[in-house]
């Protein structure tokens, strides 16, 4: 799809898209577990960056994949500079199809002791949430990303927070959640992300685990992930779980029993040639996890 999308683009790709849905198995098995309401969706990161919105939209619902976080400046080319009528139509093109957009994938951080790069940071997140609001999305995901040398720790982590705060009002006018990735140099580490959150105000700025190495860190995973639970929204970003040693099981575990019932988004890291079918492959894994989490 060309970044600058037209009236007739949208329509003659709806048009394709929906032709491929129609001929979708219908006894595919959706990415869903009705006992623990846990569900598998998709960060566009990697695996579908190259996906126009159409292609997008037909391989999820092929696959049973059926949520989906648009990451920024990939082909599906769902940015501010859509006009009103643009927007519309993609908000259409999700409604007509099984695929919830849960919202934008942003690299917007708020971390830097420049101000104006923190305005511009600011700025910037508050157009896209009015984007999301517009596509019929719920949320837009942000970063905190660093602790930058030579800056007080203390003074950072208030200044992060103070930001979340500021972004948390203005999306809660929209309709909107703020989705606070654990991410960044320092700032994923998980006393640090607590303490960024001891100062968030607003109740619609959410956290969403990274599954990251330093889940691990002393005291371990469990006593980490009881740390913040209390602030988990409706994301969390997973790799691929049959690569690494990540205690995906144990995750899982720990999930199901604060009965979270949110989407497990796979944010995944390598370059299968056949995409559809890796994530085919994830959601039999995934559902393997479900299915044990709920035994334990």
């Amino acid at each position: 799809m060309e970044r600058n999308l037209s009236r007739r683009n949208f329509l003659q790709k709806s048009v394709i898209a929906g032709i491929g849905l129609a001929t979708i198995n219908p006894g595919i098995a959706w990415a869903k577990s009705e006992k623990s309401g846990m569900k598998l969706g998709l960060v566009t990161y990697q695996w579908a960056k190259d996906w126009d919105l159409p292609t997008l939209i037909a391989n999820c619902t092929k696959t049973g994949i059926l949520g989906v976080e648009l990451r920024t400046e990939h082909a599906h080319a769902v940015e501010i500079k859509l006009n009103s009528t643009q927007r519309a139509e993609v908000k259409k093109m999700f409604a007509d199809s099984p695929v919830t957009c849960l919202g934008y994938g942003s690299n917007f951080e708020y971390h830097s002791p420049d101000p104006v790069k923190l305005k511009w940071n600011i700025d910037q997140t508050k157009e896209y949430i009015k984007l999301c609001k517009d596509i019929g999305a719920s949320g837009i995901k942000v970063k905190p990303n660093d602790l930058p040398a030579g800056v007080e720790k203390e003074k950072t982590i208030a200044q992060i927070a103070a930001s979340f705060n500021e972004i948390g009002k203005f999306a809660r006018d929209y309709g909107q959640l703020v989705r606070v990735e654990v991410h960044g140099n320092k700032t994923q580490e998980i006393p640090n992300i607590k303490a960024i959150f001891d100062q968030v105000t607003e109740k619609n700025v959410k956290m969403c685990w990274n599954c990251n190495d330093q889940d691990l860190l002393p005291p371990g995973i469990e006593a980490n992930f009881n740390s913040v639970k209390k602030w988990f929204g409706d994301t969390v970003h997973v790799r691929e779980f049959n690569v690494g040693d990540y205690p995906y099981q144990q995750l899982f575990d720990l999930f199901s029993g604060i009965h979270y019932k949110g989407w497990i988004l796979m944010e995944a890291r390598t370059n299968p040639a056949d995409k559809v079918t890796a994530l085919k492959e994830q959601l039999v894994l995934f559902n393997q996890l479900v299915a044990k989490s709920k035994k334990s």
